[in-house]
């Protein structure tokens, strides 16, 4: 059952839980997902990153994640990750989908709001929930597809400079309608090298102050506990690929260790697929709290 993310995420609010967001870069990803989602009684979002253009473009999976999702048995809304342009929100919008990320989180504050808030006026003219990105999220060196530079917070002289703001955040929303927000408290794009450490109280700072369901990007790697935590300080949506990506490389590799299996590729999506799965479930049950 296609539907908004706006519709998850303020139920996710209420419930003090997060819906699971994972990017769909092929077929046996997203059958995967959705028999994760299907078999916990699961809402979830599915994905399209901007950055996997180079594994596959838009107007090819978008169709997939929209066929998936329409004949789901749970809630699923298809989403836009990190577009980066007017063009490309419009595009996803096009296509069917129902909630679209605009990222001028690089930019200046006042080009951020301005150009998020035109993209907020056209996407709910459609019916369609719009994500915005105040503050910076780190990159991990090891990012499979993403095509952008590594940082930590050993790269700035305070921190305080990138995480997101909770006054900030509150003038952002207010000025610029989002439904939902991805926040910067020391999360990291990709493969954690060291833990992480997080600024939970932040997180609820940001939540008091802002309103709206708030997002963690860079999810992978965060421990359960963690996790827990940032959900109930406000966190209503993750943002998961990295780790479950990992899980279907492995089984493929451990596929292909057996000798006397046949060399039958799409034996080893298959079993690919089953890893991808079982990974997304965990991930689920952490974040509905099951």
């Amino acid at each position: 059952m296609l539907v908004t993310v706006k519709a998850l995420l303020d139920e996710a609010k209420r419930e003090r839980k997060a819906v699971g967001a994972f990017n769909g870069t092929t077929l046996e990803s997203i059958q995967g997902i959705i028999r994760a989602a299907e078999e916990l009684d699961c809402p979830v979002i599915l994905q399209h990153a901007q950055s996997h253009d180079t594994i596959v473009p838009m107007d090819e999976i978008g169709p997939v994640l929209l066929f998936y999702a329409g004949r789901a048995k749970v809630p699923v809304a298809v989403h836009l990750d990190h577009g980066s342009s007017f063009e490309r929100c419009v595009q996803a919008i096009r296509l069917g989908f129902t909630s679209v990320m605009y990222d001028a989180s690089g930019k200046e504050f006042e080009t951020n709001v301005r150009e998020t808030a035109e993209i907020v006026r056209i996407a709910h003219a459609a019916g369609v929930s719009v994500e915005a990105e105040l503050g910076h999220i780190f990159t991990s060196e090891i990012v499979a597809g993403e095509g952008t530079e590594a940082d930590s917070a050993a790269d700035y002289e305070d921190i305080q400079d990138i995480y997101t703001d909770p006054q900030a955040a509150k003038v952002f929303v207010e000025r610029t309608g989002v439904d939902s927000l991805a926040v910067a408290f020391g999360t990291v794009h990709g493969v954690y090298l060291t833990e992480p450490k997080l600024d939970l109280p932040r997180v609820a700072a940001i939540r008091d102050a802002a309103g709206i369901p708030l997002v963690m990007h860079g999810g992978s790697g965060v421990s359960d506990e963690d996790y827990k935590a940032a959900i109930e300080n406000g966190i209503c949506k993750v943002n998961y690929y990295t780790y479950m990506n990992t899980a279907g490389g492995r089984a493929s590799v451990e596929y292909w260790k057996d000798g006397e299996k046949p060399l039958f590729y799409d034996q080893m999506a298959l079993a690919a697929a089953e890893a991808m799965k079982e990974d997304v479930k965990r991930a689920m049950k952490v974040f509905q709290r099951k």
